[in-house]
C-alpha cells in the first residue's frame, strides 16, 4: 500500500476517522500489491510450491475446513504452509498464535503458516553492540510503547527506499491487529527523535509468555535497533520466555535471533503458554541509559 510520508504527520488526536484514513487502499494500490505479489510468488525459488498451494485451495473450495490447522502438518513446499484462513476474528487470531501459527499473504487467499525453521530470540542471547550502547547514551532518541500504534502499522506497510513495495499488511490485516491492540494484546514501540518525529518503530502480539514481532520500520539508521533494545529489555524484565521473529533475516540475526526447528519452537511455545497473558497498555520502565547498561547474558 502506498502510505506516503505526509500521512506520518497525522496527529494522535485526529479523531475516530484516523484509522479509516490510514487503513485504506486505493484500486491502484491494490493492483500494485497483487501484481508484485504474483511476481514474488512466481520467482524460481518459490514457483515449485504453486501446485501444492493450488491443490490446497481446491480442496478448501470443495470442503472448507474452518478449524485451525495442525502446525506440525504444514507442507514442506511451500515451506510452512499450513492452511487457508477462513475467519480472521480476534479470538481466532489469538488461538492461532497459541498454536504456533500466523497469518500472511501477499495475494489472496490469506494463509496460515508454520515454517520449518523459526527465528527466535532468547533474551540471554540479545546482542547490544558497543556502537548501539553509545547511541542510546547520546540523548538523541526517546522510546515509547503503545503511544501511536496506527502510525506505526501504517509505516510498516509503507514504501521502503530502494525496495519493491511488496507488503502483506493489507487493510484487513490492519483492522484485526488494531482490534487486538484495542483489546490489549498487540503492542507497538515508537522511537522519536529530538524534533519529536516518529523515526522508527514496530509492533507485535503478546500471548502467554511469548511475543511475536510482526513488522518494523526505520527512517534513521539504527533507530529501530534502539527501539528493539528497549522492547527486549521490557520483555525480559516482565518474564517473557522469547521473542518470535518468525523468519530469520540479517537484521534479526544481528540482534541475536537464531533459527530453531519447528518442534523446538513448539516446545518453547508450550512452556510460554503456561504463563498468564499480560493484557493492557504497556509503559517504558527505564530510560535509554539504563537499557544501554543491560547485560542480557547475566540477566543484569
Amino acid at each position: 500500500m502506498a502510505f506516503h510520508a505526509d500521512r506520518l504527520s497525522i496527529s494522535p488526536s485526529a479523531g475516530p476517522d484516523r484509522r479509516a484514513a490510514l487503513f485504506r487502499e486505493s484500486l491502484a494500490e491494490a493492483a500494485e500489491r497483487v501484481t508484485l505479489g504474483l511476481a514474488w510468488g512466481l520467482m524460481p525459488a518459490r514457483i515449485s510450491g504453486l501446485p501444492n498451494l493450488a491443490r490446497l485451495c481446491f480442496h478448501e473450495f470443495l470442503a472448507p475446513n474452518y478449524a485451525l490447522p495442525d502446525p506440525e502438518r504444514a507442507l514442506d513446499n511451500p515451506p510452512g504452509l499450513a492452511g487457508i484462513v477462513h475467519d480472521l476474528t480476534l479470538p481466532i487470531l489469538l488461538a492461532a498464535y497459541r498454536r504456533g501459527l500466523y497469518p500472511l499473504a501477499h495475494v489472496a487467499p490469506l494463509k496460515w503458516w508454520s515454517p520449518p525453521q523459526r527465528s527466535v530470540l532468547l533474551f540471554k542471547d540479545f546482542h547490544i553492540s558497543n556502537n548501539l550502547r553509545r547511541l542510546m547514551r547520546q540523548d538523541r532518541y526517546t522510546v515509547t510503547f503503545d503511544r501511536d500504534f496506527e502510525r506505526v502499522i501504517a509505516a510498516c506497510a509503507g514504501r521502503r527506499q530502494g525496495r519493491w513495495h511488496l507488503t502483506w499488511i493489507t487493510p484487513r490485516i490492519m483492522r484485526v491487529y488494531a482490534e487486538a491492540f484495542d483489546a490489549g494484546h498487540v503492542h507497538s514501540y515508537e522511537v522519536w527523535n529530538k524534533a519529536g518525529e516518529l523515526v522508527a518503530g514496530g509492533y507485535g502480539i503478546a500471548y502467554g509468555g511469548a511475543f511475536t514481532g510482526e513488522s518494523q520500520f526505520a527512517h534513521e539508521p539504527n533507530a529501530s535497533k534502539v527501539g528493539l533494545a528497549v522492547l527486549s529489555w521490557h520483555l525480559a524484565k516482565q518474564g517473557f520466555r522469547f521473542f518470535d521473529g518468525k523468519l530469520i533475516g540479517s537484521f534479526w540475526a544481528s540482534m541475536g535471533c537464531r533459527e530453531i526447528p519447528r518442534p523446538e519452537f513448539l516446545a518453547h511455545l508450550a512452556e510460554a503458554m503456561r504463563l498468564p497473558s499480560k493484557i493492557g497498555r504497556w509503559q517504558v520502565e527505564a530510560d535509554l541509559t539504563t537499557v544501554s547498561h543491560w547485560q542480557p547474558a547475566t540477566g543484569s
